[in-house]
């Protein structure tokens, strides 16, 4: 048996997640049609995590098994052939084989999301950035920001009704770069992240920047574990699932 890794990113925009889903397409489902087209028999892909319609991913990892010892010879064309048959939102950049005791999502220590904001109108980013249309205290913002690595459960930041054991989170950053004169990223890291929970913290962390919430709120919002109470969801195509660290 060997177990490979595929590392690949994707624009999430035509897709339903990265899960599989029975009423719409998902980039699970694509790569495992490419990789059974490829191989010649189904195969199933697990993915480092689960993004939600319309998220994309600048760097992404699933691993899928092999009963049959397949030589370097063979799948150092995997790469080429897997793109050419993959939609074009989808890019793989390597496939490469690991140790059978190597999960994909579990053995994941560290997630990185950026959230993308733009302040002035630009039709080039209105795809994949946030234009945010108020003003609002970036240092502000940061402190804010800050103050949530202190807390474990995100129970407030969690959609509803879900399916996970615990809320617990160790958020290890939660920041705002500035990256030129109008364009924004926040940047999250943690062990793991709950459903919705970046663009509900986004969205919590913009009613700080404007002046909605002060970090008092916050910190209330947060003890109240009431999903209710804290601001809204951002859409989608701004967030980005950018680093997955194993080791």
């Amino acid at each position: 048996m060997q177990r490979f890794f595929v590392h690949l990113s994707y624009c999430g925009a035509p897709y339903c997640g990265w899960q599989r889903q029975p009423n719409g397409r998902s980039v699970q489902s694509c790569l495992e049609e490419a990789l059974s087209v490829l191989l010649k028999h189904d195969v199933s892909v697990t993915g480092c995590g689960r993004t939600d319609a319309g998220v994309n991913a600048s760097s992404f990892f699933a691993h899928f098994d092999c009963e049959e010892e397949i030589p370097y010879s063979v799948r150092k064309s995997w790469v080429y052939q897997l793109n050419a048959l993959l939609d074009k939102a989808i890019a793989v950049h390597s496939v490469f084989e690991v140790d059978q005791g190597l999960h994909a999502r579990f053995s994941a220590t560290r997630r990185t999301y950026h959230y993308y904001l733009h302040t002035r109108k630009d039709p080039f980013l209105e795809n994949g950035s946030y234009h945010c249309r108020f003003p609002f205290d970036a240092d502000l913002m940061r402190q804010a920001g800050k103050s949530l690595c202190g807390y474990r459960d995100f129970t407030s930041f969690s959609k509803l009704h879900t399916q996970v054991r615990t809320n617990f989170c160790t958020l290890e950053r939660a920041d705002l770069e500035r990256l030129d004169s109008y364009r924004w990223r926040f940047v999250f890291s943690a062990d793991r992240f709950l459903r919705n929970m970046v663009r509900a913290m986004v969205g919590t962390l913009l009613s700080v920047g404007n002046g909605r919430y002060s970090i008092a709120d916050l910190h209330r919002i947060l003890d109240a574990k009431d999903r209710c109470k804290a601001g809204t969801s951002m859409p989608a195509h701004a967030l980005y699932l950018s680093e997955i660290r194993y080791f």
